[in-house]
C-alpha cells in the first residue's frame, strides 16, 4: 500500500496523561503533512480543529477505563461535537460486560451514538476479555449502532493481534490499536481486516511505506 493510502487510514494520536497543546498541536501539523487523522484528548479538540481545520479529528469519551455514569458519557460526546470532533472513540463498560449486564452496556453505547450526529467508535479493550466476552462486546457495539469498533485504548496490557481484528471485523468495521508502530505492523493488520489504525507512531508507519 501506498503512502498516500495508508495515511488516510491512520488516527494519529497523542493521548497520554501528561499531552500538552504543544504535543497536541505536533500531532495535527503532522496528520496535516502526511495526510493522516488526528485522535486527541477531550479537552484539547478545540486545540486540534484551530491547528487542523481540514484534518479529521477525532476525540475519546469515556477515557480510558470506560466507568463514567451514562450521562457524564453523554455530555462528554455532545461537548466533543460542540467543540468541533469529527469522530468519538467511546470506551465500553468492561466491569459490566463482565458481570453479564450486556443491555446495560449495550443501551448505554446506544445513547451515546444517539446523542451526537458523529461517527462512533466502541473500544472493546480486548486484553481484558475473554473469547466469548470479544463477542458479546463487539455484538453490543453493533447492536448499539455503533460505525467501527476498537481493539484497546493503549493503556491495558495489551494492544491489537490479529486474532482480534480477524474475530471484530466480523460485527462491524475495525480500529486496531495499541501496538502498532511500524508499516509491516500495519499492514498486518488492514490485512486481517481493519478499516483504521490507530498509533502515535503515524509518522514512523508511513516513513516504511512506498511513496507509489
Amino acid at each position: 500500500m501506498d503512502r498516500e493510502t495508508l495515511a488516510a487510514r491512520i488516527d494519529h494520536t497523542v493521548l497520554g496523561p501528561e499531552t500538552t497543546v504543544a504535543d497536541v498541536e505536533r500531532v495535527c501539523e503532522e496528520a496535516v503533512e502526511f495526510g493522516m487523522n488526528a485522535c486527541v484528548p477531550p479537552c484539547y479538540v478545540t486545540d486540534a480543529r484551530a491547528a487542523a481545520p481540514e484534518t479529521t479529528v477525532a476525540t475519546v469519551v469515556g477515557f480510558p477505563h470506560g466507568q463514567n455514569a451514562t450521562d457524564a458519557k453523554r455530555a462528554e460526546a455532545e461537548g466533543a461535537w460542540e467543540d468541533g470532533a469529527d469522530e468519538l472513540d467511546v470506551v465500553l463498560n468492561v466491569g459490566r460486560l463482565k458481570a453479564g449486564e450486556d443491555e446495560t452496556v449495550t443501551t448505554e453505547l446506544a445513547e451515546v451514538v444517539a446523542a451526537v450526529p458523529l461517527p462512533v467508535k466502541v473500544i472493546i479493550e480486548t486484553a481484558l476479555l475473554d473469547h466469548e466476552e470479544k463477542h458479546r462486546a463487539c455484538e453490543a457495539a453493533r447492536d448499539a449502532g455503533a460505525d467501527m469498533v476498537k481493539t484497546s485504548t493503549g493503556f491495558a496490557d495489551g494492544g491489537a493481534t490479529i486474532r482480534d481484528v480477524e474475530l471484530m471485523a466480523e460485527y462491524l468495521p475495525v480500529k486496531a490499536s495499541g501496538g502498532i508502530g511500524t508499516y509491516d505492523e500495519a499492514i498486518g493488520m488492514l490485512e486481517a481486516g481493519a478499516e483504521r489504525i490507530g498509533a502515535s507512531s503515524g509518522v514512523a508507519i508511513l516513513t516504511g511505506a512506498p511513496t507509489e
